[in-house]
């Protein structure tokens, strides 16, 4: 198996950034991210850019962070217990996309690597990430177009690759505890070093360099449809699902406080603006309605 270049990974993690900041400044016409670059005293440190009131995007979250340390926390060894008391590194870019619009989706993807190490041994390394989308008032061309991308990334990777991480990503974001998806899925993976390290690195790069190609589409056709105060409320009451799925279930948000992480960060995937209402349950036959039963169920789209 090929060894990892640690040093090829970090160029491309921080690029992809920089091209990720630009493609949504651009898509916003207004805002500008502001950045923060932050130290760890364990090691590392990071690279946050956020953008706020946007013209598009209300908030807009894009970190890079590269940190390492003498042990793994436990949300990292939780399903990789013989992995316990090495030392790690773990590098990766992380973005949450919260625009304003009801009628534009929420994002979210993800790029990583993480290495561990323990002397006289090889080390135990991996890549993760994925992408996925939160539609409010979805429609079905843009699912389908997100789909679209993510299948046509994986395919030079194997017929198989989109199905699996396909269904990886349903069954990942998924809030347990009320039996319902965060959204309408996409890709996600996790552990991924079995074809070597050449290949692995190629397929982090198809799924990094083509969430702009699922997400930028669909911003363009929807950010300019008008929006009423009640569908913006709607929109609210969703995010609040959005912040119990990364309180509760998301393994990253847990790493990254585990390992003494940037705690500003890695909260930026909370959207600004977020309601609770007790017991809501949509008019029947409405768009809101259309949400729960056409679109969170797992299924096929493309």
């Amino acid at each position: 198996m090929s060894q990892p270049d640690i040093a090829v990974v970090k160029t491309y993690l921080l690029d992809l950034q920089e091209r990720i900041c630009a493609a949504l400044e651009q898509a916003d016409g207004r805002a500008r991210f502001r950045e923060e670059t932050w130290e760890r005293a364990e090691g590392g440190g990071g690279r946050t850019r956020v953008l706020t009131g946007g013209a598009v995007f209300e908030q807009a979250g894009v970190n890079f962070s590269h940190v390492s340390g003498g042990h793994l926390p436990a949300s990292a060894t939780a399903h990789r217990p013989e992995l316990a008391g090495r030392r790690f590194e773990a590098m990766g870019v992380s973005l949450v996309i919260h625009p304003e619009n009801p009628h534009v989706p929420t994002s979210h993807a993800n790029v990583r690597f993480f290495i561990a190490s323990r002397d006289g041994e090889a080390p135990v390394w991996w890549f993760g990430g994925g992408f996925d989308l939160t539609p409010f008032y979805p429609v079905l061309d843009d699912v389908r177009h997100w789909h679209g991308v993510a299948r046509d990334l994986c395919r030079p990777f194997g017929e198989d690759v989109y199905p699996r991480y396909k269904a990886w990503c349903d069954e990942y974001f998924f809030l347990k505890h009320r039996n319902e998806a965060r959204g309408v899925g996409g890709l996600f993976f996790d552990d991924l070093n079995a074809g070597g390290f050449t290949d692995s690195f190629a397929f982090l790069r198809a799924v990094g360099d083509g969430y702009l190609d699922a997400y930028l589409p669909i911003v363009e056709r929807r950010k300019s449809t008008p929006w009423t105060e009640a569908q913006r409320q709607f929109q609210l009451y969703r995010r609040g699902r959005y912040v119990e799925f990364n309180l509760v279930w998301d393994r990253g948000t847990l790493f990254g406080l585990q390992s003494g992480g940037r705690t500003e960060s890695i909260l930026m995937s909370m959207p600004p603006l977020v309601r609770w209402e007790y017991g809501y349950h949509p008019e029947p036959g409405s768009p809101e309605e259309r949400l729960y039963t056409d679109f969170l169920p797992a299924r096929d789209w493309v």
